[in-house]
């Protein structure tokens, strides 16, 4: 075996004792940062792989049109899924409740962004602009522009 036999001084004449020139020459005091290098970079790369597919918010695909009305005001978005669902900046809404969750939510607005998917059927679109016109709330509608290879 590796241990020395003697006085209690460690067989190397210094003595310390036989922890102490262990610990001095041979086991290492420090963490291995490798492996946590290793996972850290691997989860680097799974998120960098993964970070376009996630996307936020909802999926509405709105119409293309070739002229387009550049707008930044800030108004609630009510968008309309493909399945006409109704979403309040990205909330879920009642559409019987629609101008008063308007109303309370920003007070003060006149106008509202309607966001519809380009899927959608129309008789959504149409009950959300009737809704929106009894609250006395202007309805503007959000297209996206033409590219010039679509035209």
């Amino acid at each position: 075996m590796a241990f020395s036999a003697g006085n209690g001084n460690g067989g190397n004449g210094t003595g310390g004792g036989g922890r102490r020139s262990r610990r001095a020459g041979g086991a290492l005091s420090e963490m291995n940062v490798i492996p946590l290098v290793d996972v850290v970079l691997v989860l680097l790369i799974m998120f960098m792989l993964t970070a376009h597919v996630m996307e936020f918010g909802l999926e509405v695909e709105v119409p293309k049109v070739r002229q387009v009305r550049n707008s930044a005001d800030e108004l609630p978005v009510i968008s309309i899924t493909k399945s006409g669902e109704l979403y309040l900046n990205e909330q879920p809404v009642n559409i019987h409740q629609l101008g008063e969750e308007c109303r309370r939510r920003f007070p003060g607005q006149n106008a509202v962004y309607v966001r519809a998917d380009k899927a959608t059927v129309w008789d959504p679109i149409a009950q959300v602009v009737s809704e929106l016109g009894e609250a006395k709330l202007e309805p503007r509608l959000v297209t996206q522009p033409m590219d010039s290879a679509d035209r």
